[in-house]
């Protein structure tokens, strides 16, 4: 077989199982129960499904799908912390890869220390890591932290040095989860523009992110993992339409969550009577049935679609037996032309659910589409 090219990806008919074991590691446990667990037979759950695609040097490819999709058990299975029971990868080159926040960082050692172990983990010479040190550094903007242990970083420092040094020392492949997120919106975008940079120097991404905006900027390409299963592999604006119109679909046909407060009617509205409209206002009134009395927090988010949302309002309430009218007021809009969703969630006050969180309708926005600029650059 003909070697790869550097940066190259291959991936065939993966198949990957967990066992199912949800018995708490107690001793008393097992002396109380031990009877019963040699009567039990474990039961094994797939989470990737005959998962096959390529991926040639360069290429910039978006990993979306929902929580429990495979997403980062397909990435983990890249960086060869874990293998498939069944299946084939070939993986051409240096790794570098972001799966969690503590991925590849000894808590014991400095920052110093963790950037040097880490190169020497993807085969690089102490010289060669330490032509980039000083960019590392910089970038994840701990000047005056890098001499001290890791293990006494918030875990957005932690998140800022495990990037700077997947992202530096210039890998062939770059891995990177959702752990962007722990990191504030300014780090955020400078990370979206290094995995940029390293996309012109020839290095293959592949990026799993909630952030639909940010994967469709990003990358050229989508995969759409569901429930294990590879759903869909096509260019990235193609995949993201597609996965909208599941979650439009899956919000209109799934069962409501309810509790003991129901969502009894959402209703949208934009200024001057118009449609959602960019930069202008935006009301949105719920009427809820409530069978119970007392306080409570009414949560009301706005994403694009997942759990996950972009922002999230919060107004105390006093609950009252019957149907319950509310309100809320956004002075500007600021999204742009596109799809959202109105995600809604009532908690007593010990954070019980009253009304699980769950989507409770959409809106299409009028206004300048976002301006992506040219994909995968």
């Amino acid at each position: 077989m003909p070697t790869l090219p550097e940066g190259s990806l291959r991936v065939a008919h993966v198949w990957k199982r967990f066992k199912a074991d949800k018995r708490r590691r107690l001793i008393r446990d097992h002396l109380h129960m031990s009877d019963l667990f040699r009567r039990t037979r474990y039961k094994w759950k797939w989470v990737l499904g005959n998962i096959s695609f390529r991926a040639e040097p360069g290429e910039a490819i978006g990993l979306i799908g929902a929580n429990g999709s495979g997403k980062s058990t397909l990435l983990k299975i890249l960086a060869r912390v874990m293998y498939p029971n069944a299946g084939k990868v070939d993986v051409s080159g240096r790794v570098g890869a972001l799966i969690e926040v503590r991925a590849g960082i000894h808590p014991d050692l400095t920052g110093r220390e963790n950037a040097y172990l880490y190169g020497s983990l993807l085969g690089l010479r102490r010289r060669e890591v330490s032509q980039r040190f000083d960019e590392i550094v910089e970038f994840a903007e701990l000047e005056d932290a890098i001499d001290r242990q890791v293990k006494f970083y918030s875990s957005g420092m932690q998140m800022r040095l495990g990037f700077s040094v997947a992202a530096f020392l210039e890998p062939a492949i770059l891995l990177v989860d959702e752990v962007l997120a722990v990191g504030d919106a300014g780090f955020q975008q400078r990370c979206l523009d290094r995995m940029r940079h390293v996309l012109t120097q020839g290095t293959t991404l592949l990026f799993v992110s909630h952030d639909l905006a940010a994967v469709e900027a990003t990358c050229s390409r989508g995969l759409w993992l569901h429930q294990g299963e590879l759903k869909a592999d096509e260019e990235i604006s193609e995949i993201v339409t597609k996965y909208r119109a599941h979650i439009d679909e899956t919000a209109k046909t799934s069962v409501r969550q309810e509790g003991r407060v129901s969502l009894v009617r959402v209703s949208i509205g934009g200024g001057n009577g118009s449609g959602p409209t960019t930069e202008e206002p935006l009301q949105v009134e719920t009427v809820v049935e409530s069978a119970v009395s007392g306080s409570c927090s009414f949560f009301l988010g706005i994403s694009e679609g997942t759990a996950a949302p972009i922002f999230v309002l919060r107004r105390d309430l006093q609950l009252r037996s019957g149907k319950m009218q509310t309100s809320c007021l956004i002075h500007h809009l600021p999204f742009p032309k596109g799809r959202f969703y109105v995600w809604i969630g009532i908690f007593d006050a010990r954070g019980l659910d009253l009304m699980p969180w769950h989507p409770a309708t959409y809106f299409d926005v009028a206004g300048p589409s976002l301006d992506m600029g040219p994909r995968g650059v």
